[in-house]
């Protein structure tokens, strides 16, 4: 079990005073605590970034199935005019 650490609270004033040590003490791995009126109000913390995971490629396999008509047909007739905005009429727009 690890050993409990000591939470150093630091008040918002002396915190505006100190913000760049108080960066540092945190960049370092330290967990300081704001507080405002004595109690606690914030918390500094290190930032850890986070690994982007690698990108397979194939994560949608259901593209696969889709046949290539459905991209390289020609539209038809009545669904080109709707794209084009010739039609919009009949359906009040």
């Amino acid at each position: 079990m690890n050993a409990p650490t000591k939470i150093d609270f630091v008040n918002v004033h002396d915190a505006k005073t100190n913000l760049s040590k108080l960066l540092d003490r945190a960049h370092a791995g330290e967990e300081i605590v704001l507080a405002k009126a004595g109690k606690p109000y914030a918390k500094l913390v290190p930032f850890i970034q986070a690994e982007k995971p690698k990108r397979q490629p194939g994560g949608w396999p259901e593209l696969a199935s889709i046949p290539d008509s459905t991209w390289f047909d020609p539209m038809p007739e009545d669904e080109l005019e709707l794209w084009e905005g010739s039609r919009l009429e009949k359906y009040g727009l």
